[in-house]
């Protein structure tokens, strides 16, 4: 009655979950606001309605479908369990805990969330909403992702699965309270069902509980790259296969740990450097990338490797990053 309306969820009327939309809302999800998960996750299924289509699909499309989510190994790894549920289980989705959480990029987690939520089985979840529920209830002050913590956290949800007469309503409704009323900051507990059984609550330390997790430790890493245009078309390459935004699509550049002169960048790249369009910072989990943009002009060395021309209205679906997207200006 008080979950939020999410196109991922079933109608009130019908009442069917689809395990397929699950799988790509779970996904989308990770380390990413609803918010913009809103925005991604209906034009994403339109493009791919079922997981044979989305099996099918070219990887470069998949990745133009995701652009704007980030973290695109997310989106591979959907893309890859896709084509396990086609190849291994004939394009039907498993049901059981166990042969879900062998699909790629399904998790301990995801494989919880689809096995109790769409198809009803008794397994717990725990994700940074369930986790946080629990740790106020009990008023653990443990470090969160200490080992030991986990495995207590594991098992309290697995103790409460057992004993609910619903798995997947309690599960979800432990994700909802996470989300809508047991939030990291500023929680809503006067309005809070459990807050006669929470400790945390009772003692007053629903801001200490949890603890704040350590910042990741980022490394500094800087790109010079070159809009090179010719009249309505734009140079672009694909990066490589592994690293960061493996297999994207962006203009053409040179990057490593150290800061790079203009120069040094146009005479690797081959072109001649013009004005400097933009310099700005692009944050990751785990890095500070500092780029500097600047026009550039064609040579005979430019042409080489994974480089071509597209027309610039081509770009918008194209597997383009969000830090490669302002370089090209298409967020302007």
């Amino acid at each position: 009655m008080n979950a939020r309306a999410l196109p991922w969820r079933p109608s009130p009327v019908d009442g069917v979950r689809d395990p397929y939309a699950a799988l790509v809302s779970e996904l989308m999800l990770q380390q990413t606001q609803v918010s913009r998960v809103l925005e991604k996750f209906g034009p994403f299924m339109e493009r791919f309605p079922t997981v044979a289509a989305l099996a099918d699909a070219p990887e470069e499309d998949v990745l133009a479908a995701w652009s704007g989510l980030g973290y695109y190994r997310r989106a591979r790894l959907l893309h890859a369990a896709a084509k396990a549920v086609v190849e291994r289980h004939g394009g039907v989705f498993p049901q059981d805990a166990a042969s879900l959480l062998a699909l790629p990029g399904v998790g301990r987690y995801t494989a919880g969330a689809i096995g109790s939520i769409v198809f009803g089985q008794r397994v717990p979840i725990l994700d940074g909403n369930v986790e946080r529920v629990l740790l106020r209830i009990h008023g653990n002050d443990a470090p969160p992702k200490d080992t030991a913590t986990q495995e207590w956290a594991w098992g309290e949800a697995a103790r409460l699965v057992e004993a609910a007469a619903s798995p997947g309503v309690l599960n979800e409704g432990l994700m909802e309270l996470g989300a809508t009323v047991c939030t990291p900051g500023a929680p809503r507990c006067p309005v809070c069902p459990l807050r006669g059984s929470c400790v945390a609550f009772a003692q007053g330390r629903t801001a200490e509980i949890p603890r704040a997790k350590p910042r990741a430790k980022q490394t500094d890493w800087f790109v010079v790259c070159f809009v090179i245009e010719d009249k309505d078309r734009v140079l672009v390459e694909t990066r490589g296969e592994t690293g960061l935004w493996a297999g994207m699509v962006q203009a053409p550049g040179v990057e490593g740990e150290a800061p790079i002169g203009v120069a040094d960048a146009a005479a690797v790249v081959g072109v001649v450097a013009g004005e400097e369009i933009d310099r700005f910072v692009h944050v990751t989990t785990h890095r500070r990338v500092s780029f500097v943009v600047v026009r550039g002009v064609m040579t005979r060395a430019t042409l080489t490797g994974s480089r071509r021309w597209v027309q610039w209205g081509a770009l918008e679906g194209m597997a383009v990053s969000n830090a490669h997207r302002r370089v090209f200006g298409m967020d302007g």
